[in-house]
């Protein structure tokens, strides 16, 4: 009598690793259309904020979105190609630090942020100039960001290499990850300062703030909802979704779990 083999190198039709065919939670998808409308609806509302908002009326933001608008105001240097490539030197420093299936996700929304990026620059600024009124350009700014990012953290992606370069900082010098954020803002808005006047930088400390606020209750509120959605999958006795589970956003909403 022939014992039933198991899943080996030997037997890989057994192996979920090499049969798609097989359930394995290492065989869960990284993209899901949920996941890919976000992050695309994410990206699109970030960088018509940073085009139409950020750019026009000086506000600058912190971290490698504010070296982004520093770079473009010093050097000409489009931001389809600064956002791409700063993002990427962010990814590669960190790459030890996170996941794949983040890496991967964050670098099809980086594409898709230089992507919209080039897009808006096909038109002129779509909404009037803000540049006499910089408290109301740098809370318009805020939610623009805000929304725009939490649609792309939500599934443990990154509208940037902020967050890559967050997670090295914080390694390295074994500090909090709000603190390495801090950094980072901190940095670029100083720099920012060389052509920025300083009652104008008080303003983007102001976006930054509205952001971090936004960003946190809209991750809250997807968190809430997509916990209600399982509830009723459930009780209805269906099966987890594809997301279930996944809740790599955690961390942006509160230090403890750094």
């Amino acid at each position: 009598m022939h014992s039933q083999k198991i899943s080996t190198p030997e037997n890989p039709a057994l192996d979920p690793k090499t049969n798609p065919g097989l359930p394995s939670d290492e065989k869960k998808p990284v993209f899901t259309k949920e996941k890919i409308l976000s992050i695309l609806l994410g990206t699109a509302i970030l960088s018509f904020g940073l085009y139409n908002i950020h750019q026009q009326s000086g506000i600058t933001e912190g971290g490698v979105l504010g070296m982004i608008l520093l770079l473009n105001h010093w050097f000409g240097l489009p931001p389809a190609i600064l956002s791409p490539v700063l993002d990427l030197t962010c990814y590669a420093l960190g790459f030890k630090f996170l996941g794949k299936d983040f890496l991967k996700m964050s670098i099809a929304a980086t594409l898709s942020l230089a992507f919209f990026f080039w897009f808006w620059e096909l038109f002129p600024p779509l909404l009037p100039s803000l540049a006499h009124q910089p408290l109301l350009a740098s809370l318009a700014g805020g939610v623009f960001v805000g929304t725009g990012v939490s649609f792309v953290v939500r599934f443990g992606a990154s509208s940037g290499g902020d967050d890559a370069l967050a997670l090295v900082i914080s390694k390295l010098l074994h500090c909090r990850l709000a603190r390495a954020y801090l950094v980072t803002d901190f940095t670029v808005l100083m720099l920012s300062l060389s052509y920025i006047p300083l009652n104008r930088i008080v303003f983007s400390l102001i976006t930054v703030t509205v952001s971090s606020l936004l960003i946190d209750l809209l991750l809250r509120l997807f968190q809430k909802r997509e916990e209600k959605r399982e509830k009723k999958k459930a009780a209805a006795g269906q099966g987890p979704s594809e997301d279930q589970g996944e809740n790599p956003s955690a961390g942006f909403i509160s230090e403890e779990n750094h």
